[in-house]
């Protein structure tokens, strides 16, 4: 009879296990799942913007690890941004990491922020911290956000007291080929 019971439990104790997860366990597993994948997407907004409008838009989850992950992000040829998440302290941190073709850093580089709190399971929010906010003043009231969904990755920006909006839509329903690596990529 007590392998009987044992089985139960087990089960009992693996479905309390996968409740007990927090909002942000649950958007980092989310995204860990997608390891490896590349997707491509589009500008939603602005539309006509010179940088990134009328460009192919890819994103690469292509390093995980328990407390790390890289995505680069390709506009075009230009491999420079790799979007930089880790996980500490129970909340998420996005970090953007800016290279040159020879993989030196940009001097805009490491701008990004801490979420306050542990966010929602499929969106996460990052006001800008004191690093970004003294590197870029302007940016001081940058908030980021990236939502996930089933289909969709979005990358979000909003600069509170201007019009500064900025969206990026990735489409997770469909894997494209794995791209180069990005500047500066130090690991395989």
């Amino acid at each position: 009879m007590r392998k009987i019971l044992i089985l139960p439990i087990l089960i009992i104790c693996s479905i309390v296990n996968a409740q007990d997860k927090t909002p942000a366990q649950k958007f980092w597993m989310t995204l860990q799942e997608h390891c490896g994948n590349a997707y491509e997407g589009i500008l939603a907004i602005p539309k006509e913007d010179e940088q990134f409008g009328g460009k192919r838009l890819v994103m690469h989850v292509r390093s995980c690890s328990e407390t790390e992950i890289r995505v680069p992000f390709f506009v075009g040829d230009d491999k420079s941004r790799t979007w930089v998440f880790t996980f500490e302290n129970g909340v998420i941190t996005l970090k953007h990491d800016h290279r040159h073709e020879d993989g030196t850093e940009d001097k805009v580089t490491q701008y990004g922020g801490t979420a306050s709190n542990s966010g929602m399971a499929d969106v996460q929010f990052f006001p800008a911290d004191q690093e970004t906010a003294t590197l870029l003043p302007r940016a001081a009231t940058n908030i980021w956000w990236v939502t996930m969904s089933d289909t969709t990755f979005t990358y979000n920006l909003r600069r509170l007291n201007s019009d500064t909006v900025f969206k990026v839509e990735m489409d997770l329903s469909q894997t494209i080929e794995t791209p180069e690596s990005p500047w500066g990529w130090k690991g395989e």
